[in-house]
């Protein structure tokens, strides 16, 4: 008997001392020298890695600790990268007597991160899809060995095999419109299979790798290609990025890195979507732990940013991308769902290391002391969130209710935005609140109908008050759709991106007239708004809704722009002796909607909902 318990105890550790070390994945895949930040956490992830030792010798790198994890399939290692030059390390790892030996590759920045330059109010965001827009390669709309295999443009919820690609070939639309900035909902990839073979994560918000493009949108390469061909149009590109969750088909939540690692595992809690208690003084702990700690859905593992070597990773992976790619913002999702005080970390982190770097967060909650209490150095939380800029649903609210009501002397049409913007003294910094008028998540402003002309005088307030102003792709040539059936009904794809479009209205005879009228009114404007810095740096003034009419006015060293609204439904006449304050001795102005010129020194009539934005 004992022969046989040391015949068993020598052929474990036979085993053991010959073990092989199979290294499968190590994130970030490389780093770069020369960061504020010294500290490099490395997550090694192989078959029983958890117990190797680890050896660097490479001058100015140190480890500072490992961490072993509940997983034996994981290993951090920390690292002091401080005084560290470009070159390519050794990473010796030691299990028994087997040796295996990663090279890890440190690059030199490409500039210093003070010299990074965000988005900000002199921007235009246009916001698409990038599985929508166009398909640029028909070669990746199905990658054989991915778990959802299927492109098919019929189903409204599955994939429609737009690409990377598709949005390069049409920058000179971009350009021609005006924008000057791209937001795309996530590229990373969303490798899992499409629920009930009909619903898929086309959006992209179920990430499976942190650091990998997913292949039916392109490449790495092909992503940084990308975004350095918009540089060169004087373009920006946001980057949409979640750290609330992960998609449960991530490696994480098959191999469980710890206990810890997630909040509630195995969809044990479901988030209520009421994100007031995060704020609110008066909130009990089980409101607040099912708005943070709840699953967004049971797709989509709640990630526990509490858990410093969570968080650690996740700043890592938002500071490899602007390095690696070059974007010039991020967009982060679902932003007070997360750990309040490791997200505020994170920017903490990004404003150090680049100052001049803008991230916006979606903050859903439709009153404006609420996304105000989450902008940077707001007096209205008792914990700095460094989020410069915050998302305006309190506008895009208001804005819903108002474009279908008449405007009445009090409450109705467009005294809901004068009732909203009145509270900007909430705001630490209004002209850094992104506002817009749909979204992705939204129905589209038109609705099912293509009547331009509420549209307009949303456009007219969009791009010319105190805001960061964000447009949703398509809806300058009358794109519409609601939720009421399906998201994909308001996330079509556009006209003339795909190989099999009969219409192309990326051109202009592929749009009927109204669709042209509607581009070119939009374009006109939002060319007018590049670089007017009475838009970008001027003082706001706005007028109760009077009879009707609603006048918001801008000032700038001398310069002039009001903006004009008829909330009736018929026809108006604005008195101009009530303007006087901005008008003074000023006899004419150019509407810059219409290039006609206007007299100043009698009423102006209106017709029914007419917009004006007149400049003097």
């Amino acid at each position: 008997m004992k022969k046989i318990t040391l015949l068993l105890s020598l052929c474990l550790l036979t085993l053991t001392v010959n073990a092989k070390i199979k290294i499968k994945k190590i994130d970030p895949t490389y780093w770069y020298v020369g960061m504020k930040d010294a500290s490099l956490q490395l997550m090694a992830y192989g078959e029983g890695i958890k117990n190797a030792d680890v050896k660097i010798n490479y001058p100015g790198v140190r480890i500072d600790s490992l961490v072993r994890l509940d997983s034996p399939n994981y290993l951090l290692l920390y690292l002091n990268m401080d005084g560290a030059k470009a070159g390519v390390m050794n990473i010796e790892f030691t299990l028994g007597k087997q040796k295996t030996t990663v090279k890890y590759s440190l690059l030199n920045r490409t500039m210093a991160g003070e010299k990074r330059k965000g988005f900000d109010n002199t921007d235009v965001l246009y916001m698409l899809m990038p599985d929508r827009f166009a398909n640029g390669n028909p070669k990746n709309d199905i990658i054989k060995g991915m778990h959802d295999e299927r492109c098919d443009r019929n189903e409204p919820s599955l994939r429609h095999g737009g690409d990377l690609e598709g949005i390069r070939q049409h920058l000179d639309y971009f350009t021609e419109l005006g924008v000057t900035a791209l937001w795309f909902t996530p590229v990373l990839e969303n490798d899992r299979p499409a629920d009930d073979g009909k619903y898929s994560t086309y959006h992209g918000y179920a990430t499976t790798d942190y650091y990998r493009v997913d292949p039916r949108f392109g490449t790495n390469e092909e992503y940084k290609s990308l975004v350095d061909a918009c540089h060169a149009k004087g373009m920006k590109v946001v980057m949409d990025m979640i750290f609330n969750h992960c998609g449960d088909y991530h490696i994480w939540n098959k191999d469980v890195p710890s206990k810890d690692w997630f909040n509630h595992p195995g969809y044990g809690l479901q988030t209520s979507y009421k994100l007031t208690p995060v704020l609110d003084p008066y909130a009990s702990k089980v409101d607040m732990a099912e708005t943070v700690d709840g699953w967004f859905v049971s797709s989509m593992p709640d990630l526990n940013q509490r858990n410093p070597h969570v968080i650690k990773y996740l700043i890592q992976n938002s500071v490899w991308w602007i390095e690696t790619v070059g974007i010039d913002g991020i967009r982060m999702d679902t932003y007070p769902y997360a750990n309040r005080k490791a997200m505020a970390q994170w920017m903490k982190t990004l404003d150090t290391e680049y100052p001049n770097f803008n991230t916006v967060g979606e903050t859903w909650v439709t009153e404006p002391a609420y996304p105000a209490a989450w902008q940077k150095d707001s007096k209205l939380s008792d914990c700095n969130s460094y989020l410069k800029t915050v998302m305006d649903f309190a506008f895009f609210d208001r804005l819903s209710m108002a474009k279908n009501e008449e405007t009445d002397d009090w409450w109705k049409g467009l005294n809901r935005i004068y009732n909203v913007l009145c509270y900007d003294y909430l705001y630490a910094n209004p002209s850094a609140v992104m506002a817009f008028v749909e979204n992705h998540d939204t129905d589209r402003f038109l609705a099912n109908g293509k009547d331009s002309t509420a549209l307009k005088q949303a456009y007219a307030l969009l791009l010319t008050m105190n805001r960061t102003p964000q447009l949703y792709y398509g809806t300058e040539i009358l794109m519409n759709g609601t939720k009421e059936v399906t998201d994909g009904n308001v996330r079509k794809d556009f006209p003339g991106g795909f190989p099999d479009d009969k219409v192309n209205k990326f051109n202009r005879e592929g749009r009927t007239a109204a669709e042209n009228a509607m581009f070119d009114w939009t374009s006109r404007l939002l060319h007018w708004r590049q670089g007017n810095e009475v838009i970008t740096h001027g003082t706001q003034t706005q007028f109760i809704p009077y009879h009707g009419i609603y006048v918001i006015a801008r000032q700038y060293k001398g310069k002039n722009v009001l903006t004009i609204l008829n909330g009736k439904q018929t026809d108006n006449r604005l008195e101009v002796a009530r303007y006087a304050e901005i008008i003074e001795q000023h006899t004419t102005a150019t509407d810059v909607t219409t290039g006609k010129t206007i007299d100043l020194t009698k009423d102006i009539p209106l017709t029914q909902r007419q917009t004006m934005i007149l400049s003097f």
